[in-house]
């Protein structure tokens, strides 16, 4: 006997066993289980690529071809066919699902992160900068330290900054410009 007849006769055989288990027929699902499980299981690895979850959708894979074993069709492909397309639908299926719950548990992980504060450290260092820039502040001339304080806290444009000191838009920008050099060079900035 040849090869392709052997293949022929071994696809014939196995879709009369998922009819015959699509009857109740225990004994007939056993051999289906025997004959299709290696090729059902490579299937799964090959999308999974964990053999723990190949061996798992293996399992889901067969109790549906169980349940399911009446809605097969000879006429439409080969009982192979349609046990590897069910194996790879369920495997896909199962790539999505642990992908949805990596995501899931990953938006939870970042949720729930809470940092943990020592609020009186946070308060001295926050403190201790607010000094710093209060005495370095005062290095400033009065115009550069004016100037700064209504761009930098009240938020006023240079334009604004100009017309509230009555001076000229080119040296109010110079001396803004020359205070923060001088309050990074004081803060020890780059």
């Amino acid at each position: 006997m040849t090869t392709s007849a052997t293949s022929h006769d071994d696809a014939a055989r196995l879709a009369s066993l998922l009819r015959a288990s699509a009857d109740g027929d225990q004994a007939a699902f056993a051999q289906v289980y025997d004959a299709a499980s290696p090729m059902v299981y490579g299937t799964c690895l090959r999308v999974l690529r964990d053999p723990d979850l190949a061996a798992e959708t293996l399992q889901d894979v067969m109790l549906e071809a169980w349940r399911t074993a009446a809605a097969f069709d000879a006429d439409r492909g080969s009982a192979k066919a349609w046990l590897a397309t069910m194996a790879h639908r369920r495997a896909v299926d199962r790539v999505r699902s642990v992908q949805a719950t990596r995501t899931r548990d990953e938006q939870d992980a970042v949720r729930s992160y809470v940092r943990e504060v020592d609020e009186v450290s946070d308060e001295v260092l926050r403190r201790a900068d607010a000094d710093r820039v209060a005495h370095c502040m005062q290095g400033l001339t009065d115009t550069q330290r004016e100037s700064v304080l209504l761009a930098y806290w009240e938020g006023l444009t240079y334009r604004e900054v100009a017309d509230r000191l009555a001076a000229a838009l080119p040296t109010v920008k110079s001396r803004i410009r020359d205070g923060l050099t001088r309050l990074r060079l004081c803060l020890g900035a780059r």
